[in-house]
């Protein structure tokens, strides 16, 4: 028998791994080594391949088969038929349309995508700087090491590259500033902290080519003066973590990392620090302070970092992304990648894809991409066909656009115009099932929580916004509340120290803009039209339905539903704490979410409130 090499590649990052991804590329190592293919079969774990509802992924060079949700129980079949026989197993493959979709660049996931920061993500082993190399690997470096600092910030400049942190500020304008300081020692840092709920970025850019974040800081470093370097990751991105550390190693073992890098004068240092999981750490000034070994508190600005930062020292301070970019504008030039996106928002931009929606994971798409683009194109559209209602970008910081925003391209200005931000790339998509009075409720919540409480405005403020947002939700909301939220919310944006308290008031500002009936639904009716809230909704069995089965009744945590199969089961609605066990096991739907208060109720026991649905308290 003879075959030509074959790499297996396995898609091994945190969400495959998570899917048992691991087990999977162990598996299929035995069943190569038990065939005697290992000669001719090479199995490769890569960092993250993009669309996460389909993992754990395998696909299969040279011809690109693309294998979705695959179980060690295939891993026999995929090795005797399509590695031995040339069969493809076309059960694995991609449905679409009811057409069989076998080569990954065919997948409709990918059509949009056009693959910048994760140009290697994937396609190589990230534990390999061989692998890295052979792609074109740290060839950027050596041509900005030959153009000289300023030449390379000029190059920067021309490709209009934007920071990827959320607030967009042109990256050149901070390593010029830092360049053109007078202090001998400069720092540069990558900032990894990427707090945001939905969010996993950075993380899988990190985790799938930590060679190429590397290499980006290091021409930034270059540009700016500085001798040593700083990835402040959080301490929850283990592999993230890890890999870093091992490319910084490798780096330094072929001379990539130390003294007169490339036979000049330039040397370079860096080493990883990690964070506790503090969100406000992702603000520059609280990172340096954590980074110094204090407590991860923001400082007034000015002085800014790139005047006084690390120590006291002139630092630039860029995420992954943005390091992840810069290979490839002095590789393929800084016209190319200004040939991409909008006027005022150049390239692409990495999204973490999530929610209500059928293709999440990790999407990269030219700037100005619609919404609709990315979400029923990139995304697949809503899981079950349910109507879409609204996204939430840019994380707890950010906003929510619903329906009519769907023909809005995605870049900075167009989102910020309307309520919203890119923020880091967080974009979670919900159906016609969520309350945004309950979801602008959560995001409050999570920055209240993670708030330094450092400054009154958002210590404060945004405690009184979470009081209100509790009390509407509860049914316990009065006329008045929502002018109060909007007044709090300008409070607390306009006197914040920091983008954490600044931003914060976002959720809550763009729901009550665009589902302001939501929130005076919850005031004036005492109903939860989506039957979110738990205290304006209560769960019924419709008798008609019920077969009696009792599954409710032994599955109710209090023992408040009765009956038999003749008398059929009741709910006592005093003593139901509305878990949702019985709706969630009920074998035939026969029990329903109905809006507002139960008639019965009496206030002695249980979760709801002593009234009627509309009536005062």
């Amino acid at each position: 028998m003879s075959l030509k090499r074959i790499d297996l590649l396995v898609c091994c990052g945190s969400s495959c791994i998570s899917a048992g991804a691991l087990k999977l590329k162990e598996a299929l190592q035995k069943a190569i080594d038990e065939k005697e293919l290992t000669n001719e079969v090479n199995i490769i774990g890569t960092g993250c391949m993009g669309p996460c509802s389909f993992g754990p992924l395998l696909v299969v060079n040279p011809e690109g088969i693309f294998y979705k949700n695959v179980a060690i129980e295939d891993v026999n079949e995929i090795v005797e038929e399509h590695i031995i026989n040339g069969r493809i197993v076309e059960r694995l493959l991609v449905q679409d349309d009811e057409k069989t979709i076998k080569m990954k660049e065919e997948v409709p996931f990918y059509n949009k995508q056009i693959k910048v920061a994760l140009e290697n993500c994937g396609e190589i082993d990230p534990e390999s700087m061989e692998e890295y190399i052979a792609r074109g690997g740290y060839k950027a470096l050596e041509m900005a090491l030959k153009m000289g600092s300023q030449g390379a910030i000029d190059v920067v400049k021309a490709s209009g590259l934007r920071g990827r942190g959320g607030a967009g500020f042109p990256t050149y304008r901070k390593w010029q500033m830092v360049h053109d300081r007078p202090e001998e020692e400069k720092y540069i840092i990558c900032n990894g902290d990427e707090g945001d709920p939905g969010a996993f970025m950075d993380r899988s850019v990190l985790e799938g080519d930590p060679h190429r974040v590397l290499e980006g800081m290091m021409i930034a470093a270059y540009s700016i003066g500085a001798s040593q370097g700083f990835f402040y990751i959080r301490a929850e991105y283990p592999l993230a973590i890890k890999r870093i550390r091992q490319a910084i190693e490798q780096a330094r073992s072929k001379g990539m990392i130390g003294k007169n890098i490339f036979g000049t004068d330039f040397c370079f240092e860096a080493e990883v620090r990690t964070g506790a999981g503090a969100f406000v750490c992702g603000e520059e000034m609280a990172l340096i302070h954590s980074v110094e070994g204090e407590r991860g508190n923001p400082t007034p600005k000015p002085p800014y970092p790139a005047v006084q930062g690390l120590w006291g020292k002139p630092t630039v301070v860029n995420n992954v992304e943005t390091f992840a970019n810069i290979p490839s504008i002095f590789v393929k030039g800084a016209d190319w990648f200004a040939g991409m996106g909008t006027e005022t928002s150049k390239g692409t931009k990495v999204f973490a894809l999530t929610g209500d929606v059928r293709n999440t994971g990790l999407v990269e798409v030219p700037m100005g991409t619609t919404l609709k683009e990315l979400i029923f194109e990139v995304g697949g559209g809503i899981i079950d066909d349910r109507k879409f209602k609204a996204v939430q970008l840019g994380g707890p910081s950010g906003g929510c656009l619903t329906a009519e925003h769907l023909d809005v391209g995605v870049d900075y200005e167009s989102l910020k115009a309307r309520g919203a931000m890119m923020g880091s790339g967080g974009v979670i998509v919900m159906d016609e099932r969520k309350c945004m009075v309950n979801v602008a409720k959560f995001f409050i919540e999570f920055c209240v929580e993670e708030s330094c409480g450092k400054c009154s405005p958002c210590r404060i403020g945004l405690k009184q916004m979470l009081h209100i947002m509790e009390r509407i939700t509860s049914g316990k909301g009065k006329e008045g509340d929502i002018e109060e939220l909007l007044r709090l919310g300008e409070t607390v944006r306009n006197l914040s120290l920091c983008g954490l308290g600044q931003t914060a008031p976002n959720p809550v500002l763009s729901t009550i803009r665009y589902f302001r009936d939501e929130y005076e639904s919850h005031i004036r009716d005492k109903t939860c039209k989506a039957n979110v809230c738990l205290d304006l909704m209560h769960f019924e069995i419709d008798k008609d339905k019920c077969i009696g089965c009792s599954l409710c009744s032994r599955k109710c945590p209090t023992g408040c539903i009765s009956g038999s199969k003749e008398e059929k089961y009741t709910i006592n609605q005093v003593e139901c704490i509305k878990c949702g066990n019985c709706f969630d096991v009920c074998p035939v739907k026969a029990i329903d979410k109905i809006p507002g208060v139960h008639e019965d109720l009496t206030g002695k026991k249980g979760r709801a409130a002593v009234r009627k649905p509309g009536e005062p308290f």
